[in-house]
């Protein structure tokens, strides 16, 4: 973590005070406890994403990179040195190992044997459930992770957590940005980026016409209400960013609606069977938009170059490019990627009116 932030963040579920409790539940589970230094690569892989997708006129997410880079990258790097075959996170979301069980004694498959395929589903506790921030691990990350706490809800885990005496059984739960202190994230970019790096610029409505200035792109995010300029009769939402021009697009909450959109960087898991699919040929899906999205039915088309195109069933708000998009059968994920174009559906019907 940045230095600034260590010192605001003691109170974090996942702050510097989260070193000092895992090293007591291993003491007191009798593991050994290792501690490894990330810091520079956390602040590259995480950090200068986060901003410089803000500086993009996109809204990142953080959680997912770090899954990814960190998490299953890094941490599994540094346990297969100590001779680990598998690594075990907290995550509420289910990891079944098809065509060989992990033995719980032994961390190893059961019959001696690789397993074919990774499977990820949502947790059992939906209010839990973290699978979203899982969708973009390929199989080889799969395949050596296990989710123990996946196929549990929080308060049995609590009362395990008790009965063995562990101090952190009554811990905060996660709630915001781990690096960003009160998850103020504009402060968090003022303290990071120089003046000269925020790109200012203006603010139009969605007719095109002049509302004002703004001090940068990068403090604003689609759906954003507070921090923009009055004199409207109706509430005013940011309903797009365009980093080319520098402008912040306005409008009221009708022009936040959307019913179709493109996502990039697509990772299909193997359960989805693209690779049998004809061109064009639609899945059948429920999506997530944002991870505390309830999900919502949709075709799901998938392009060329690892893009896809979805088209919701039921309009949906604030479609924000920058965040994952992640396509589920009941609760198994399909896969997932970016969201790099929406268009609301107000901009669609002017087209075919035009």
């Amino acid at each position: 973590w940045p230095q600034d932030c260590i010192s605001r963040a003691e109170d974090k579920c996942c702050g510097p005070q989260a070193i000092a409790d895992a090293r007591g539940v291993a003491h007191s589970l009798g593991i050994p406890h290792y501690v490894v230094d990330e810091a520079d690569q956390f602040e590259r892989l995480v950090i200068d994403y986060f901003s410089s997708e803000y500086q993009a006129g996109r809204t990142p997410n953080p959680c997912v990179m770090c899954n990814e880079k960190l998490k299953f990258g890094n941490l599994w790097s540094k346990a297969a040195t100590l001779g680990c075959d598998y690594i075990a996170t907290g995550h509420y979301a289910i990891i079944e190992h098809v065509g060989a069980t992990p033995s719980s004694r032994e961390g190893k498959c059961g019959d001696g044997a690789a397993s074919t395929f990774a499977v990820l589903r949502k947790g059992i506790d939906p209010r839990k459930d973290q699978s979203y921030f899982l969708f973009s691990l390929r199989q080889p990350q799969l395949l050596r992770a296990l989710t123990p706490l996946g196929g549990m809800r929080k308060a049995e885990i609590r009362k395990i957590a008790h009965s063995l005496g562990l101090r952190v059984a009554d811990k905060i739960d996660s709630q915001e940005i781990c690096f960003v202190p009160g998850n103020d994230y504009k402060a968090f970019l003022r303290s990071h980026l120089c003046e000269g790096e925020f790109h200012r610029g203006e603010i139009y409505d969605v007719d095109g016409n002049f509302v004002g200035e703004h001090g940068g792109i990068e403090l604003f995010t689609v759906g954003q209400r507070k921090g923009l300029p009055g004199g409207s009769a109706r509430p005013r939402y940011v309903v797009d960013l365009d980093p080319e021009t520098n402008r912040v697009i306005v409008g009221d909450a009708d022009d936040l609606i959307c019913d179709e959109f493109e996502v990039d960087r697509m990772n299909w898991h193997p359960v989805a069977g693209i690779d049998a699919l004809d061109d064009g040929e639609k899945i059948a899906a429920t999506v997530k938009i944002r991870y505390n999205h309830p999900g919502t039915l949709a075709s799901v088309t998938p392009l060329e170059h690892g893009r896809a195109r979805i088209r919701l069933h039921e309009p949906q708000r604030a479609v924000t490019p920058g965040q994952a998009t992640v396509i589920y059968h009941g609760d198994v994920v399909l896969g997932g990627g970016w969201i790099c174009r929406a268009e609301p559906v107000r901009s669609s019907e002017a087209r075919v009116l035009a």
